[in-house]
């Protein structure tokens, strides 16, 4: 008998390897001994005597723990011995890498020369047993046992193996005898036999299957043209004589293989009825279930459009999903006839892409068994739609949400701001309370910026175009980016030679390249590159990309590319989305990117994006380019003032529902020489304007109030005072005119929150504009 060894615990290891090294640390425990003895001062005496004593102990416990693991190695070995000595199969056991401690007797006598290791004595059975050796390890390690057949044409065997706790492993080979199914075949020996493998490949064939296929066939579609396979039915088969009818019959079934034997006769052969025979040609995907779900039929159409080819056999619940009850139910009550609804919407089970499928059954008889027929079809593009007008939806309902709070904080930051700008309008900048004063007016307008992204994110913000430089705007913006991307990420700039101009509004462009920055940077654990790649781009035909057209003309892109982890394919159609985030929690809110797609998209570009899982992620940036306008030169602001202070007095009515921002409307306007004429409705600023005697330059009103809107009273005051310039204010985006169907002529959009000096700037350029005869 060999000796068998076992894998040691950890302080067995360590005292192990202390015991080759006990004759250094007799010596090292006499000279701390020896040193005790010679040394003049008491405490190094003292430390040696101490030192000599701890490895004098560590040799004791050396010597107990090697006592301990010879005699659990005995009793191992002996347990091993005594449960595979005699066992008719041959059994080895081997450590982890595979290397035979122990032979029982059935092992000694099948081979001649005991192998050394288990690849070594599989070696003679399979040509390369590397892979089925380490495969069988991994899983009895994960599952403590496993099994798998292997079928050659010299033997057939069942290898398995078995986890030992003390480390190392059980091998047994067993020689299988004929499948039963075989036996029960008259003439078996000579019926055409094939072993097939995973994806249809040809494992193996037996002489008479050589000749009767007349070569050696390497996938069974050679063989059976029309998969899947009908087993125990009536099917062409492809020979070394042309087409012939054979019933194939499965022998058994292994991990990952079949044995099938191909019968060439037609005695006994149950035909399905004449309507059965085209099932395979039937334009249409149809499944024959059993009432437990099973597939028993499925014609070409089907398996195409389920992506499988081995549909025979298979339980409808594990080819599809997503029906919110028990499939088995389902079918159950279909046969009962107690189904309402006998078309249901399912998700094909598939990693690769969504799959819809729409699945109609009907109950039906075959004999005396009850069956079911599906009829499918494809519903992807459906759901799709479905989908899309869903999110449409959602979209449409968190924008008006975001537009309604957007305009509530607009008010508030416009009354916090305005009666910040009166206070600091009264203090000079030596005076203490003016830096105070400064901050609460910049944190203000940190929180107008938050409100514009809301606006941003659901396009309904006020962009302020202008004719811009991609290049120039870019390198302004890279000391900032350098400063976003930290020490570790490099920031790299290509770009073309030639000048891009687009229209658009600057500080919105920049918060676009600055999330899709900071998203690459955080794309990037450790370290890497972003590169943002400028470039022109002609487009003589239009474009069609993830849905999207984009027409022929002239383009800017703009390419952000990180060599980041990726972005796996099923949420990469995803990632636009409002509030979605593959970030931790608490490290992102999901607004990054649907913010920039909302910026993109009311600038009048595209925005897409491609990933590799692993590889890195581009994003794309697609504006329209503008010729560069010509620069007017800015009115001197001395000149400016001078006509400001030419202006007589004039009379401003001002309309304002929140009474915070009318009081700092009002009082700013004072400020500036204006006369105020305050109301908090539109049905109030009628009643004022009623008196036939009052003079009013220019209407200042808000656009959204209880009652009568901005527009609405406006236009009733107009049919009396055809020539007065208006000026509306909100919080709402400006396109709110559009939104309600209002054009005003002669009337200016003041943002909310505006500053002291914006409103009177405003004001004073509606009163001074003489009003058209036309209109």
């Amino acid at each position: 008998m060999s000796h068998v060894a076992f894998t040691p615990d950890p302080v067995t290891k360590v005292s192990m390897r202390l015991m080759p090294r006990a004759s250094v640390l007799v010596l090292l425990a006499c000279a701390a001994f020896g040193l005790s003895y010679l040394a003049e001062h008491e405490q190094i005496k003292l430390g040696a005597a101490i030192v000599g004593t701890s490895l004098c102990c560590l040799m004791l416990i050396s010597a107990i723990v090697a006592l301990r693991f010879r005699l659990a190695s005995r009793r191992g070995q002996r347990a091993v011995a005594d449960l595979v000595a005699h066992d008719a199969a041959a059994c080895f056991v081997a450590d982890d890498v595979g290397e035979i401690w122990y032979s029982n007797g059935a092992a000694t006598a099948r081979f001649s020369d005991l192998p050394k290791t288990v690849e070594a004595a599989l070696s003679t059975v399979v040509s390369s047993p590397t892979g089925l050796v380490t495969r069988l390890y991994l899983k009895a390690r994960q599952l403590g046992a496993a099994r798998e057949d292997v079928v050659t044409r010299e033997a057939h065997l069942r290898l398995s193996c078995h986890r030992l706790r003390q480390g190392g492993a059980i091998w047994r080979l067993e020689d299988l005898p004929p499948a039963k199914a075989e036996s029960g075949l008259s003439g078996a020996e000579a019926l055409p036999v094939l072993v097939v493998g995973r994806q249809d490949t040809v494992l193996f064939m037996n002489d008479a299957a050589r000749q009767f296929f007349g070569e050696r066939v390497k996938t069974l579609d050679r063989v059976v043209p029309n998969l899947p396979l009908k087993l125990d039915r009536l099917q062409e088969v492809n020979t070394e004589s042309g087409s012939v009818a054979c019933v194939i019959t499965e022998l058994c079934l292994g991990a990952g293989r079949r044995e099938l034997a191909f019968v060439p006769t037609q005695e006994n052969i149950v035909e399905f009825p004449e309507s059965m025979r085209f099932f395979d040609e039937l334009p249409v995907p149809l499944l024959k279930l059993a009432p437990d779900g099973v597939v028993t039929e499925a014609n070409k159409m089907a398996c195409d459009l389920l992506g499988r080819r081995d549909l025979i056999g298979e339980s409808l619940g594990v080819l599809l999903e997503g029906l919110g009850r028990s499939i088995k139910d389902w079918l159950h009550d279909t046969i009962l006839g107690r189904v309402s609804r006998q078309t249901e919407f399912l998700k094909v089970r598939s990693n690769d892409f969504e799959t819809f499928v729409q699945v109609t059954l009907k109950a039906a008889r075959e004999g005396s068994e009850h069956v079911l027929v599906a009829v499918l079809s494809d519903a992807t593009e459906l759901k799709t739609l479905e989908a899309q007008f869903v999110q449409s939806q959602k979209m449409q309902a968190i924008g008006q949400l975001a537009g309604g709070v957007a305009h509530d904080f607009n008010n508030l930051l416009t009354a916090i701001t305005g009666h910040c700008d009166l206070l600091m309008h009264k203090r000079a900048e030596t005076d203490p309370d003016f830096l105070d004063l400064e901050q609460i007016n910049q944190n203000a307008n940190r929180a107008a910026a938050l409100v514009s992204q809301l606006l941003a994110f659901s396009r309904k913000q006020t962009l302020r175009p202008e004719t811009i430089d991609v290049q120039e705007t870019l390198s302004d913006l890279t000391h900032l980016l350098n400063r976003l991307v930290g020490e570790k990420v490099q920031l790299e700039f290509e770009h073309e030679a030639d000048n891009q101009t687009i229209r658009a509004d600057k500080r919105q462009i920049e918060q676009v390249v600055m999330n899709l920055v900071v998203n690459a940077r955080d794309a990037m654990q450790e370290s890497g590159v972003v590169t943002i790649r400028t470039a022109g781009l002609t487009l003589d035909a239009p474009l069609m990309r993830d849905r999207a057209e984009v027409p022929p003309g002239s383009y800017v892109s703009i390419k952000v590319i990180d060599q980041g982890t990726g972005i796996p394919a099923d949420k990469l159609q995803k990632i636009f989305e409002p509030f979605f985030t593959t970030k931790r929690t608490g490290e992102g809110t999901g607004l990054g990117l649907s913010t920039a797609y909302g910026i993109v998209k009311q600038t009048g570009g595209f925005i897409f994006a491609d990933s590799k899982v692993g590889k890195g992620s581009c994003f794309t940036l697609l504006l329209p380019t503008q010729e560069a306008a010509e620069q007017v030169p800015a009115p001197d602001a001395g000149i400016a003032e001078a006509e400001r202070m030419e202006m007589p007095d004039s009379t401003i009515l001002l309309v304002e529902d929140e009474a915070p921002v009318r009081a700092f409307a009002s009082r700013a306007l004072k400020l500036k020489g204006f006369t105020v004429l305050e109301a908090s409705s539109g049905e109030e600023a009628l009643d004022i304007l009623k008196d036939e005697t009052l003079h009013v330059d220019a209407f200042v009103t808000d656009v959204i109030m209880p009652g009568l809107k901005g527009p609405e009273w406006v236009i009733e005051a107009r049919k009396l005072r055809r020539d007065v310039n208006v000026v509306f204010v909100s919080g709402y985006a400006e396109d709110v005119f559009n939104d309600n169907g209002f054009e005003i002529p002669c009337s200016t959009f003041l943002q909310k929150p505006f500053s002291l000096g914006e409103l009177a700037d405003v004001v004073q350029a509606a009163v001074s504009q003489p009003f058209p005869v036309n209109q």
